[in-house]
């Protein structure tokens, strides 16, 4: 029982940034946000550094890598490692469920 306990649990995270992805893939670009979940931005200061990511991993996915650059250079590189994150959290749990027999 432990184990089925812990195979979901190892899988939050990894259904947390596949289903990020998806909803910013399903994600209109271009659009002006109504209003913004960055702390940073709701403590009225101007710069933050992580503004614009969601964006450039919207245009990536509609195929516009030059305002995905535009928007945040390190949008590229976030996509690749939350799919990479995502696999290995999957492949681990996977492998460590068939591994280890269950026993009632």
């Amino acid at each position: 029982m432990y184990i089925r306990y812990q195979f979901k649990k190892n899988h939050l995270e990894a259904w947390f940034w596949l289903v990020a992805l998806i909803s910013l893939a399903f994600t209109t670009p271009g659009q002006e946000p109504h209003f913004t979940l960055c702390p940073i931005k709701n403590l009225g200061f101007d710069f933050c550094p992580g503004c614009g990511l969601g964006h450039a991993i919207m245009f990536l996915f509609h195929g516009q890598l030059a305002n995905s650059w535009a928007a945040h250079p390190l949008g590229i590189p976030a996509v690749i490692i939350l799919l990479w994150r995502s696999i290995s959290l999957l492949k681990r749990d996977i492998k460590f469920s068939l591994s280890k027999p269950t026993t009632l």
